[in-house]
């Protein structure tokens, strides 16, 4: 008996040696996994700022981008091997194809789902509940779907997506644009991380500098006021949902970029993270979207290293507690319609 209980590991074996022995190489892959998440967050959090709405259906809007990548790839013939100038036009055609097929999905969610509902005034637990019920809808829809082109088990098994999306003959050898004796850094690393910062950033600026934009602060601040001032509601929602399907598109193509597959379920787990990254900066807060986002994928690389990959998420959900349980708005924690530029 006592034999038996000494062969229970209670507490996992922490190994210093394989975290130190590499910080700035974990940090970075930390970092590239955040930019991930951080895009993902956006749309969580444009949305929860203007709407008070968690839309927990944009993890499946993130994974009907993944899969438009892998349609666009599959029709035009992508293949390993294909000059560079082709490399570079496939890429921006699944961009863009990704931003409009995330962006539409929100879209229709927004127009089919959440707009009856707000024309009845109806309660915010409904429109949690409809926000689960129209995530689980897409998710078996796409799982039915998979399920006539590829069988069983319809997109469980990720499916590649052609290795041209890795683009790794851009940029250095053997895609290492830095290698030194402290680190080494891809170019798909520089291009998946400085992509999504890009993208946070220009969102950033189209709200707080642009017309649209200061629509989008007005009704989150003041709904009531800014419909006296002549600011349309529908249009600012429809904006918002766009905007972040958008963001979500083109955190679908970094993610296949990184991950080189998708599959039906693939959003679920990001989804999750991407709302706690949300939640950790500040939901409501764009920049807190990124700082969250950040700060969890380098938190996850280090706990990866320190234990294993299966206490990631743990150690992920951990910070949050702590973070909330000191700062409950989280980080930035400012709304939306109070951030400044």
């Amino acid at each position: 008996m006592i034999g038996a209980l000494d062969s229970l590991v209670l507490v996992p074996m922490v190994n210093w040696d394989n975290l130190f022995s590499d910080i700035p190489g974990h940090t970075v892959d930390g970092l590239t996994r955040g930019a991930i998440y951080a895009l993902v967050a956006l749309g969580y959090t444009l949305v929860y700022g203007v709407m008070r709405l968690i839309n927990f259906a944009h993890s499946e809007v993130f994974m009907v981008g993944t899969w438009a990548v892998l349609g666009i790839y599959t029709a035009i013939g992508a293949a390993e091997g294909d000059p560079l100038w082709f490399v570079i036009i496939a890429t921006l055609l699944a961009l863009i194809g990704a931003m409009l097929a995330s962006a539409g999905t929100a879209l229709v969610v927004e127009r089919v789902a959440y707009k009856p509902l707000r024309k009845k005034n109806a309660p915010p637990l409904i429109f949690l509940i409809t926000a689960i019920g129209c995530s689980l809808v897409l998710l078996e829809i796409f799982g039915q779907v998979l399920k006539v082109f590829f069988g069983e088990p319809f997109g469980r098994k990720p499916i590649s997506i052609p290795s041209l999306v890795k683009t790794r003959q851009l940029i250095g050898p053997n895609g290492a644009l830095i290698q030194t004796d402290v680190v080494t850094i891809t170019n798909m690393q520089v291009i998946v991380f400085f992509g999504a910062v890009v993208m946070m950033f220009a969102l950033d600026f189209f709200v707080n500098r642009s017309r649209l934009g200061r629509g989008v602060r007005a009704v989150a601040q003041d709904p009531e006021t800014a419909a006296l001032m002549g600011v349309n509601q529908d249009r600012i929602f429809m904006l918002v949902f766009i905007l972040g399907g958008a963001m979500a598109g083109v955190a679908a193509l970094l993610y296949t970029m990184q991950f080189d597959g998708t599959k039906f379920d693939v959003g679920f787990i990001i989804g999750v993270k991407a709302f706690t990254a949300a939640v950790l900066g500040g939901i409501g807060n764009l920049r807190g979207a990124l700082l969250g986002g950040l700060l969890l994928g380098v938190v996850e690389v280090y706990a990866s290293t320190l234990f294993d990959s299966s206490w990631a998420d743990v150690t992920a959900f951990i910070l949050l507690v702590l973070v909330l349980m000191v700062r409950p708005t989280g980080i930035l924690g400012e709304s939306l319609g109070k951030a400044r530029a």
